[in-house]
C-alpha cells in the first residue's frame, strides 16, 4: 500500500495553494484579441502575442463576430483582467490598442513592421524554445524611456503594469526567469522596438572540451588516444560550438541555476536567443478612458488651449443633454405606469357596476340540475314564446319551451302508419311515382322508399335473421362501376323524395 498523507503534508499543500491563489490574483492579466476582419497573418500575430503574455492570459480566447467591447469589459471584472491588447486592421495600416481597465487610459499604436514566431525561427540557425519557458512570466526590460515627455512616461508605465513586478526585498528564484521582453524607444524616429528572447545561462572560465563534457550530448572521442587531448587541446571541435562571451554578458550567479556547471558564486554567461514575435510600434495618440474621453496626446494633430476648452464645453453640453433625456424618460415611464394603474382600477369598477344592471344571477340563484320531480319547475319565459311566434308564425305547443309542462312526449316509431299523415298530408309511399321513375326501380310494384331487404337490394343478406349469412361476412366485389351506379341511384331517390315531400 502507498503511504498516506500526513497532517503536516496536507497543511503544507493547503498553504501553498492559498499562497498561489493570492499571488495569481495580485498579478496583472491581459486579454489579447482582435476586432473586425484582420486576415490570416495578423490573426497569427494575435496568437503569438498571447504566447508572449503567458501564463497570465487567455490562450484559447474565442471571439465571435457578434461580440462587442462591452462584452469583454463585462467578463473582465470577475476574471481579474487588468489590460486589453486589441488588434485591428484597415486598408492602409495595422493598429494595436493597449487599454487599462476599468477607466483607462487607452494607447493607440501603429504597427509599422512585424514578424511572426515562425519567421524568426526560420531565420535562425539554432533556436531554443520549449514549453517549460512559458510556465513563468517573462522579464521586462525597458530602454531609453527616461526622456522628457508626458506621453513617454505614460507609455513606459503602461508597459510596466502589463507584466508582474519583481519584489527586490524578497528572495527571487532565478530558475523562474526563462524569457525576456525588450522594449527599446528610439527618440529620433519615435518608434518602439518590441523583441522577445529566450534566456540561457552557461558557465565560463573553462576550455571548450570541458564545456562539451558538461553538456548532455557526449562528444565523439573515437580518434583520440587519451581524454587529455579533449580537455587540453579541444580537437575536433568547431569554432561555432564556442560562442564568444565578454564582459557584456558575464556575471556571477547568486544562486544555483538550472543547467550543468551553473553553480553559486561562479562566473556564468547569459545568452539570449530571439524566439519572436517582433514588432515596430509608433505611438499615435493617448485617450482618457476606455476609447471614449479626452485626447491627452496626439502625435499628428496639435490643438491650442482655446480649442481644447471649446472641446470640453461641447462635451459637457452633450453630457448635460444626455442626463436631461434620461430624466425625461424616467418621468414618462412613471406617468405611463400611473395611467395604466388608473385605467385598470376604472375597468374593475365598471365591471362591478355592470353586473347588477344586466340582471346577472349569483351562484346561489342558479337552478340545481338535480331538482326533485315534485318541485315546480321554472316559469316559462315570455321572451322565448314571443320569439317562437315571430320566427314560426304559430303558437308554441305546450311543452316545447318548457319540457316540464303538458303531457309527456309520445315518440312514434319509425314504421308507424301515422308518421307521415300529420295535417292530412299524404305519405311519400302513397304518392304516385313520377314519369320516368320506373327506370330506377327493379319491378313495377316497387318498394316504398327506405324499405330494406328483399331480392336485388344492396342491404340483402345483412339482417341478423338471415341464417345463411354470417355476421360480418364479406360480399363479393361486383366492380367499381356497378357499385358507383348503385350508390348514385340511391342518392337520386333520396333527393327526389325530399322534393316531393
Amino acid at each position: 500500500m502507498g503511504k498516506t498523507k500526513t497532517k503536516n503534508q496536507k497543511k503544507g499543500r493547503e498553504a501553498a495553494r492559498r499562497v498561489a491563489e493570492e499571488t495569481f490574483s495580485t498579478v496583472p492579466h491581459t486579454f489579447v484579441f482582435q476586432r473586425g476582419q484582420i486576415g490570416r497573418n495578423v490573426g497569427q500575430l494575435v496568437l503569438d502575442m498571447r504566447r508572449v503574455m503567458e501564463p497570465f492570459t487567455a490562450r484559447s480566447l474565442k471571439v465571435r463576430k457578434k461580440n462587442v467591447l462591452k462584452d469583454f469589459v463585462a467578463v473582465a471584472g470577475p476574471l481579474g483582467i487588468t489590460h486589453f491588447s486589441i488588434f485591428t486592421k484597415t486598408e492602409n495600416s495595422i493598429n494595436m490598442r493597449l487599454a487599462r481597465l476599468p477607466k483607462g487610459p487607452t494607447l493607440y499604436f501603429h504597427v509599422a513592421k512585424y514578424a511572426l514566431i515562425k519567421d524568426v525561427i526560420s531565420s535562425l540557425k539554432r533556436h531554443r524554445m520549449h514549453e517549460q519557458q512559458f510556465s513563468h512570466h517573462p522579464l521586462l526590460v525597458l530602454n531609453n524611456f527616461g526622456t522628457e515627455g508626458m506621453h513617454i512616461k505614460l507609455m513606459a508605465t503602461m508597459f510596466q503594469n502589463m507584466f508582474p513586478s519583481i519584489n527586490v526585498h524578497k528572495v527571487l528564484n532565478l530558475n523562474s526567469i526563462k524569457r525576456c521582453v525588450l522594449l527599446n524607444y528610439d527618440p529620433v524616429s519615435q518608434e518602439v522596438e518590441f523583441r522577445h528572447y529566450s534566456l540561457k545561462v552557461v558557465p565560463v572560465g573553462m576550455s571548450r572540451g570541458v564545456k562539451k563534457l558538461m553538456q548532455e550530448k557526449f562528444p565523439n572521442m573515437s580518434k583520440l588516444e587519451d581524454i587529455s587531448e579533449l580537455l587540453m587541446k579541444g580537437v575536433n571541435l568547431s569554432e561555432s560550438e564556442a560562442e564568444q562571451d565578454g564582459d557584456h554578458n558575464i556575471t556571477e550567479l547568486p544562486q544555483v541555476y538550472s543547467g550543468r556547471g551553473n553553480m553559486a558564486s561562479q562566473q556564468s554567461a547569459v545568452r539570449l536567443t530571439e524566439i519572436g514575435p517582433r514588432m515596430t510600434l509608433q505611438l499615435v495618440k493617448i485617450v482618457e478612458g476606455m476609447g471614449e474621453g479626452k485626447v491627452l496626446y496626439h502625435s499628428f494633430v496639435s490643438k491650442t488651449e482655446e480649442e481644447l476648452q471649446e472641446i470640453l464645453k461641447r462635451k459637457e453640453a452633450r453630457l448635460k443633454e444626455k442626463e436631461e433625456r434620461k430624466r425625461k424618460q424616467e418621468q414618462n415611464i412613471a406617468l405611463k405606469k400611473e395611467k395604466r394603474d388608473q385605467n385598470k382600477k376604472r375597468s374593475l369598477e365598471g365591471i362591478k357596476r355592470k353586473r347588477p344592471q344586466e340582471g346577472q344571477v349569483s351562484d346561489d340563484e342558479v337552478e340545481d340540475p338535480g331538482i326533485p320531480e315534485d318541485q315546480a319547475p321554472a316559469e316559462e319565459s315570455e321572451d322565448e314564446a314571443e320569439y317562437y311566434r315571430q320566427a314560426v308564425g304559430e303558437e308554441p305547443d305546450q311543452g316545447i319551451l318548457s319540457p316540464g309542462k303538458g303531457p309527456p312526449h309520445n315518440k312514434k316509431s319509425f314504421k308507424s302508419p301515422d308518421r307521415g299523415s300529420k295535417d292530412g298530408r299524404k305519405r311519400f309511399g302513397d304518392r304516385k311515382p313520377l314519369e320516368g321513375r320506373n327506370r330506377f326501380r327493379k319491378s313495377e310494384g316497387g318498394k316504398k322508399f327506405g324499405q330494406k331487404g328483399g331480392k336485388g337490394s344492396r342491404f340483402a343478406g345483412q339482417k341478423k335473421r338471415d341464417a345463411g349469412k354470417k355476421f360480418g361476412g364479406q360480399k363479393s366485389f361486383k366492380g367499381r362501376a356497378v357499385m358507383k351506379r348503385q350508390k348514385g341511384w340511391t342518392h337520386l331517390n333520396h333527393k327526389m323524395g325530399l322534393l316531393l315531400h
